[in-house]
């Protein structure tokens, strides 16, 4: 159990250290993700940004 902590937390830093990069890319603006304002909030659903990473990280885990 343990190690899958630390695996989330080092998932999470790395996400958090690779979020401007991505943002300057342009991940986070494709037009599948969704920006609303709800209950005085601004929320943000990046749903295209997740499935454009999620196969790039499928492929990447396939070369390796």
């Amino acid at each position: 159990m343990i190690r899958w902590m630390i695996v989330i937390f080092l998932a999470l830093l790395l996400i958090s250290w690779f979020t401007p990069l991505l943002q300057k890319l342009g991940f986070g603006k494709l037009p599948g993700d969704l920006r609303f304002r709800a209950f005085g909030r601004e929320w943000f659903l990046p749903i295209t940004t997740t499935l454009l990473l999620s196969a790039v990280a499928s492929l990447i885990s396939r070369w390796v």
